[in-house]
């Protein structure tokens, strides 16, 4: 239970602090100036990283279950376990875009917007307006770069001591690229938590964040299985 517990946190803290940015500190009533993308893609990054180092002992912090998805496609976690992690992190998720819609809502005269608590999206009126063909490859690519750094950093070629902190900036890259196009996912669980709560069409567009990363994790951990892994094996 403590493997499953430790993906709730984790995954709870990644909407809090990564969505929370964008909804709280990412526009500029909030005070001189917003964050902006910048300062949003840095919030998810190192999000990660913190998690990375306070629960990777405990679970391995994959707090998203595209990761989770890749691990288990790479073999290296059994069937019940992913299973286990990825209800595990939607709850965390859920829970953490609870927390942020209360915290959301206490603010004079606040109503909840479409694509509301960081959801993600893409088409007319959202940020770029950049049309589905364009949402559905970044998210597979920026997915697919995302799983081949962890699975590399956390192997035992890679760096297991600088693994958390590799795979929170390439995190805070991927946001950097993203965001103008959907907001950036790269994962199931942060997708899912705002959109139950914002609905409407953060909630019909829900689909492509979940089937997009998955693709882009599977790719991802094939590669590396009967690639990277068996050359060097």
């Amino acid at each position: 239970m403590k493997k499953y517990i430790a993906e709730l946190i984790g995954t709870f803290s990644l909407v809090l602090f990564g969505c929370g940015s964008a909804v709280i500190s990412g526009i500029s009533q909030t005070g001189p100036s917003g964050i902006g993308i910048l300062g949003i893609s840095i919030a998810f990054g190192f999000a990660v990283v913190a998690m990375a180092y306070a629960i990777g002992g405990i679970s391995g912090c994959h707090i998203n279950p595209a990761v989770t998805v890749g691990v288990l496609v790479a073999g290296k976690m059994s069937g019940k376990d992913a299973v286990g992690y990825i209800i595990s992190q939607c709850i965390g998720a859920i829970l953490g875009a609870l927390v942020l819609y209360l915290i959301a809502c206490g603010k004079p005269g606040w109503q909840m917007p479409e694509w509301g608590l960081g959801s993600n999206g893409w088409g007319a009126g959202y940020l770029g307006q950049y049309n589905i063909a364009s949402a559905f490859i970044i998210e597979t690519v920026m997915t697919f770069l995302f799983i081949f750094v962890i699975l590399g950093t956390t192997s035992k070629f890679g760096n297991g001591a600088m693994a958390g902190l590799a795979i929170g900036v390439t995190l805070m890259l991927i946001h950097l690229v993203t965001i103008p196009v959907t907001g950036t996912s790269v994962n199931p669980a942060r997708s899912l938590g705002p959109a139950l709560f914002s609905g409407g069409r953060a909630l019909s567009q829900l689909w492509l964040f979940i089937v997009a990363p998955v693709v882009g994790a599977v790719i991802a951990a094939l590669l590396w299985k009967f690639g990277f892994e068996k050359e060097q094996a």
